[in-house]
């Protein structure tokens, strides 16, 4: 029984823990970065696939994000 509870821990930490790595190629699409795309200034935070924050959704297409969520990451 304990061998049992033992190996569904760690199935829900290695669970836990694999979600949270997203590959950069699975995040960013290369061929969209442009680092002279003309972003307005109005702070609504954006939480981007890479874990970062951005400042709005449009420095996060900037940075050829392929998806984000509303709202600041945590922890940041």
């Amino acid at each position: 029984m304990k061998y049992l509870l033992l190996f569904f821990t760690a199935l829900l930490c290695l669970a836990a823990t694999c979600n949270k790595a997203v590959s950069s190629d699975d995040c960013i699409d290369k061929s969209k970065i442009d680092p002279n795309m003309a972003c307005i200034e109005i702070y609504q935070p954006v939480c981007g696939c890479d874990g970062k924050t951005y400042s709005n959704d449009c420095f996060a297409k900037a940075a050829g994000l392929k998806s984000w969520k509303e709202g600041p990451c945590e922890g940041n």
